[in-house]
């Protein structure tokens, strides 16, 4: 037995996100329980774990009960792995074997006992330091009753612990009552969930249930199989990211604007632009966006509702030259469909970019963003711990919203202005025969704001315009103001 891998050590499991959760591993020498329904990836992952401790130089088996070894070559050829360095042991239930099978003694009393004995004895063997059970149904269905079962599997457990094994167990689900007693067997559970959607791609977690004597990040996690493993996306706890910086006040180069924001948005805060649809929301994000470019800092884009082509069409006519701060790198523009990508895969990519250095990031749109939560608590949970993290990094945050109906009475489908430190608020309203529009800061947490309402315009070739207050005018934000005569 290799001395390079001490039980007071953790056994990374080859996947990034999944150390951080376990906070670097499965602690060594101990048997644990992955538990999925068939499709969840237990084979991926458990195949990462062996191949993570190949690298390491330690001795690597594989038991499959249920699978064929030429099924576990062709899915790690599917992800472009080499099991170079890991056997495989494919151990058929002796039940199966015609020539062992019993004639006068119940399966449950012989075939399980000499499976069992089969899997000791090639351990011995080989000396392994890592390994995987795949599956323990297969033994599950052999014992019969759950008192035999029991009994082998804690004689494996004592072995493993013996043998200073590390041990990945899976377990299909397919009989769950009596799987449920392995929990209070194995040192840890890690169960994978599989959930369908309405529309859109399957959405996959992962929790978990149980680790003795270790810490570790509890609750859900999504996660993502592709070509090449399994991603694990850690929840974001945004207590853990504090960073030092100045709260100044970035400008959007509009004075007026930035007059009615006591100075502009502040590093660190968040900003929710909302109006109605064709107002002018993502514009005036985009006027921030080029604003901080021009001053040499990195903006991130996450658009949920529009493409870059139709987006730089709009600019290139209001004077906004955004193809050439893409070229450049200051402007990420990242295309997310809301029925294809996890919260926890959008939080990562937000994250990826803060890490490159990104001091503005806009979503454009939450009513989209929306689209990728299942319940609208969710929603809620998940941006806060998303908008507190990036106000911790110093990241200036704009989130757009769509309010339902054009002009007069417009409702927002979720209400989400107590998360933001800044409200700006875009409404049409009819005057004189036409349609214009207005600006307002309906809310300002950072210093004190402007009250009065302002006329915007998106002038082509001059971009974004934000005029004097509407003093002519009274109410002006029901969409119908009068004419206020002087006394």
């Amino acid at each position: 037995m290799s001395q390079a891998s001490p039980c007071t050590e953790a056994a990374p499991t080859g996947i990034s996100g999944l150390n951080d959760i376990l906070m670097g591993g499965f602690p060594r020498c101990y048997m644990y329980l992955l538990e999925g329904t068939p499709g969840s990836g237990k084979t991926t992952m458990a195949l990462q774990f062996l191949l993570d401790g190949a690298k390491r130089g330690e001795k690597c088996v594989y038991i499959t009960l249920s699978e064929s070894e030429r099924e576990l070559r062709l899915t790690a050829e599917s992800h472009g792995w080499s099991l170079d360095g890991i056997t495989i042991l494919e151990i058929s239930p002796l039940e199966a074997d015609p020539e062992r099978r019993q004639g006068l003694i119940h399966p449950s009393e012989i075939e399980l006992d000499q499976t069992v004995h089969v899997i000791v004895s090639k351990l011995e063997e080989l000396q392994a330091e890592r390994l995987v059970i795949d599956a323990l149904t297969e033994l599950r269905l052999l014992a019969q009753d759950s008192l035999s079962y029991r009994r082998q599997v804690l004689s494996l457990k004592a072995f493993f612990t013996r043998s200073s094994i590390t041990v990945l167990a899976l377990d299909d689900l397919t009989d769950a009552g009596q799987g449920l007693q392995l929990h209070s067997i194995a040192h840890g559970v890690v169960r994978l969930e599989q959930r369908k959607m309405e529309y859109g791609v399957v959405r996959r977690r992962l929790s978990v249930a149980k680790l003795r004597s270790v810490n570790y990040r509890s609750g859900y996690h999504d996660y993502v199989i592709l070509t090449g493993g399994i991603r694990v996306f850690p929840s974001l706890v945004a207590s853990e990211h504090e960073h030092v910086f100045h709260p100044d006040a970035v400008s959007s180069e509009l004075p007026q604007l930035d007059a009615m924001l006591g100075g502009g948005l502040r590093r660190g805060t968040s900003g929710l632009i909302i109006g109605p649809s064709g107002v002018g929301k993502s514009t005036l994000a985009l006027q921030y966006a080029m604003a901080t470019t021009r001053r040499k800092e990195k903006v991130a884009i996450f658009a949920f509702d529009e493409s870059f082509r139709t987006v730089e069409e709009r600019a290139t006519a209001l004077g906004m030259e955004v193809d050439s701060a893409r070229a450049s790198g200051c402007l990420v523009w990242q295309r997310i469909s809301p029925t294809m990508i996890s919260p926890g895969e959008f939080v990562e990519r937000v994250r990826h970019e803060v890490d490159a250095g990104a001091k503005l990031i806009v979503i454009d749109s939450l009513n989209s963003y929306m689209g990728s939560m299942p319940e609208e608590q969710a929603l809620t949970l998940h941006m806060h711990e998303l908008l507190a993290y990036l106000g911790n990094s110093g990241v200036v945050t704009i989130l757009i919203m769509a309010q339902h109906g054009l002009i007069g009475d417009t409702q927002a489908p979720i209400d989400l202005s107590f998360l933001a430190d800044t409200i700006i608020l875009l409404r049409y309203f009819e005057a004189e025969g036409s349609v214009n529009k207005a600006i307002s800061v309906m809310k300002s947490r950072s210093g004190n704001h402007e009250s009065s309402i302002c006329e915007y315009e998106l002038i082509e070739g001059e971009g974004v315009k934000v005029g004097p207050p509407t003093s002519a005018f009274q109410g002006v934000l029901t969409g119908s103001p009068t004419l206020v005569h002087p006394a």
